[in-house]
This record gives C-alpha cells, sequence and structure tokens, in this order.
C-alpha cells in the first residue's frame, strides 16, 4: 500500500466580496496517496485553485484541516510552512512564475538555494534535472529567450528539483497550445512513472483529465464525484 501524503478533513474557505462572505469550498475531505496521478476538475470557479492553494500551504482554511505526511499544516508557524513548502511541495503554475532575470539554471538553482544548499550541489542537480527533462540547451537562456513550452519544462525541472513529496500543478497546459501540452503532459507522466512523483492537477483541459489516474470532481466548492480511472491496455 503506498502512504498517504496528503489528507484534507472537512476543509472549508469562505472569502469575503465586498463584505459579503462567497463560499470558495465547502467542507472537502480527500485523501492523496503516494504515486497518484490525480486532477482536480470542475468548471471555472469550482473551487480547484483554492483547493491546491490550501494543500500547497499557500493558503490558510477558514475551517478544516490539512496533513501533509502526517503534519498537520494548521499546527505549523509561518516560517515552518515556508521550510516545508521548500522541502516537500514542488509547484508547477500557468503563468510559469519564473524569474526574468534569472536563466532557466538559476530559476532551477533558486529553490535549493533557499533550501541552503551550496553552489557545487545545485548546479550538478540542476544540470542534471535539464538533462533528464531535455532541457540541457535551455541552461543559459533568460525566459523572455524561451517558448511557452520550454518556460513551462523549466518550471517542472525547478519543481522536482529539490525531491519534493508532491507536485501541484494549477492549470499547467492553459497557456500552451494542444500539442506542447501534450509533451509536457509527456514528461510528467514519464516524471511519475520513472521518480514515482506524485502529480495533482487543477485543471479543466479535457486533455490533462484524459491522462489522469484519478479524477476528482469539484463543483460549487464540493466533491460531486472522485474515482480512479481505469486505463485499457494498448
Amino acid at each position: 500500500m503506498s502512504h498517504e501524503i496528503i489528507r484534507t478533513e472537512s476543509l472549508t474557505k469562505i472569502y469575503q466580496d465586498n463584505g459579503v462572505p462567497v463560499t470558495a469550498l465547502n467542507e472537502v475531505s480527500l485523501s492523496i496517496a503516494a504515486g497518484e496521478f490525480a486532477v482536480i476538475a470542475g468548471p471555472s470557479g469550482s473551487g480547484k485553485t483554492t483547493l491546491l492553494n490550501l494543500v500547497g500551504a499557500l493558503d490558510k482554511p477558514t475551517s478544516g484541516k490539512v496533513f501533509l505526511e502526517g503534519a498537520d499544516l494548521s499546527r505549523m508557524s509561518r516560517n515552518a510552512l515556508s521550510e516545508l513548502r521548500l522541502q516537500k511541495i514542488g509547484f508547477v503554475f500557468q503563468a510559469y512564475n519564473l524569474i526574468p532575470v534569472l536563466t532557466a539554471l538559476e530559476n532551477i538553482e533558486f529553490t535549493m538555494m533557499l533550501a541552503g544548499l551550496g553552489e557545487k550541489e545545485r548546479k550538478e542537480r540542476a544540470f542534471s534535472v535539464m538533462k533528464e527533462l531535455g532541457i540541457a540547451e535551455l541552461a543559459h537562456k533568460r525566459p523572455n529567450e524561451m517558448s511557452g513550452g520550454q518556460q513551462q519544462r523549466v518550471a517542472v525541472a525547478r519543481a522536482i528539483v529539490n525531491n519534493p513529496s508532491i507536485v501541484l500543478a494549477d492549470e499547467p497546459t492553459a497557456n500552451l497550445d494542444t500539442a506542447t501540452g501534450a509533451d509536457l503532459l509527456n514528461l510528467m507522466e514519464r516524471m511519475n512513472r520513472d521518480r514515482q512523483i506524485t502529480f495533482v492537477f487543477s485543471s479543466h483541459d479535457p486533455q490533462v483529465i484524459e491522462r489522469a489516474k484519478r479524477l476528482i470532481m469539484l463543483r460549487d466548492g464540493r466533491i460531486v464525484e472522485d474515482r480512479m480511472i481505469e486505463k485499457s491496455a494498448l
């Protein structure tokens, strides 16, 4: 049995919109096991990104709890949460979020620098991951010298270089054409298979949903469907 990476208990998030409470997430309880390749899907405004942000300790719930490998995030200080994000969680965002003035190599090194790794180890690990992902030739290019697909591959390299327990990908194909999105998903599937990295996506892209091994469907902040997807043999 794979061990549990993420567990949420009655997770609720209420925002204030001009003084009016808006429930973005409503009593969501779920568990994500190591090695999963899961997608949180649903229409715009269903709570997908909110759920990912709470699981990734980028936001705090109004009520309910998030556990990462058994640790209760609500009991952690801000510094402890920052350390947890660095060590345990990789993030891939729709807008890539690369630092414009840094090269691809420096962007990938950045999280390792924050985690306190020495320069020699940072460079070795960054180059190794870039070679593995087929982007070694981008090492000294800045984001404005790369295509969207290349930037997103750099973002994936940055997300996995610290060997996180889980990678959270928020609409990672939204700014990519169909072919480039398919290439990115091939890459993530290979990382999931070969490295046993756990991936959780938020997406309404049919291409992402088709690749998922588990579908968690949200509507109006609630889980309305949660099922494993059988993959037919070729």
